[in-house]
């Protein structure tokens, strides 16, 4: 609220000049509340109602906020001038005393819980097709995006097996850098096509067995569908265990692959040299590796997935 420099003090002792207004102005004092709350409270009709909190915007005590189609008035005294606050003190020790202020209180307690069950009865009516409604309204990513903020923003986190750069299109606006790693030369063609606007991402063409990056050089790497394709998954691990480093929070691996199943196709079709891992297969790999604190979360499907079911394996640097 910045009122006109035209109003003077005058103009506003004038405004205060009704007893209803001075009432409205204590309801509205730190909260925002719509015409029609108002109303409710101090038992006026809207347009009488209306028509004072006209004359007190005019004069520079209110500020308003549209919210849809609800115009919310609020009275915040630090936005006031020094004169105004001087005299809104004065006004307002009176207006307190009066029996009249002291009913309103009590309407005004009911008009607050009124709007929290009209709240609470918005998702009881649609708590069932609110994922729906939500992602109607937001799109399905921003939750998902939104948890990378918990990363530490100075890490640096090595993308293993990058492929075209999904994961680390997802991290990189999180971190202080991304190395993504992978051993095809198309594969960090496309994830430099798609991350060229990106300035954080340097690319290296490596087997995730032989990175090339120094000793204790990253705090997390990830590793994506990937270590199925490698012949050595126990020195693709411990190769992990190398690059990364303790401290900051970090010397934290994420591995994400197939459940242990049993589609031989796969490794005549797409060259798998693994068909998936098991709990124990994992955890032992890594504890062998140097791993510690290690979990195994089996992921939740995908109804339209036909692959096998995906997991999460996570360890710390021991």
């Amino acid at each position: 609220m910045k009122p006109s420099p035209a109003i003077t003090l005058v103009d506003r002792l004038a405004s205060l000049g009704d007893p209803v207004r001075l009432r409205l102005l204590r309801l509205v004092e730190g909260q925002e509340l719509s015409v029609g709350e108002i109303g409710k409270v101090v038992q006026l009709p809207q347009s009488t109602v209306s028509r004072h909190l006209k004359t007190l915007a005019d004069a520079g005590w209110l500020a308003r906020r549209h919210e849809g189609t609800a115009t919310l008035f609020s009275l915040v005294p630090d936005d006031l001038t020094s004169d105004a606050r001087t005299l809104w003190a004065a006004v307002r020790g009176q207006v307190d005393s009066q029996d009249e202020l002291k009913e309103d209180q009590k309407r005004l307690r009911a008009v607050l819980a009124e709007r929290r069950t009209d709240s609470q009865s918005f998702f009881g009516r649609h708590g069932g097709e609110w994922d729906d409604l939500r992602n109607e309204l937001f799109g399905g990513r921003f939750t998902s995006v939104a948890l990378l903020s918990l990363i530490h923003r100075d890490w640096v986190i090595a993308d293993l097996g990058c492929g075209t750069g999904n994961a680390a299109e997802f991290l990189a606006p999180f971190v202080e850098r991304v190395y993504a790693v992978d051993q095809s030369g198309p594969m960090l063609t496309a994830a430099r096509q798609r991350l060229e606007r990106v300035v954080n991402v340097d690319f290296v063409e490596a087997a995730i067995e032989t990175t090339g990056l120094a000793d204790a050089s990253v705090d997390a790497a990830v590793c994506v569908l990937v270590l199925h394709h490698v012949e050595d998954p126990a020195s693709a691990l411990g190769e992990m265990r190398r690059i990364l480093r303790r401290g900051r929070g970090g010397g934290k691996v994420l591995i994400v692959d197939m459940l242990s199943h049993g589609r031989e196709e796969y490794r005549r079709l797409m060259g798998h040299k693994h068909l998936g891992f098991s709990k124990d297969e994992m955890t032992r790999m890594m504890t062998e590796a140097g791993f510690v604190d290690c979990l195994y979360h089996e992921l939740p499907e995908e109804p339209d997935a036909k692959g096998p079911g995906l997991f999460a394996a996570t360890g710390r640097c021991g």
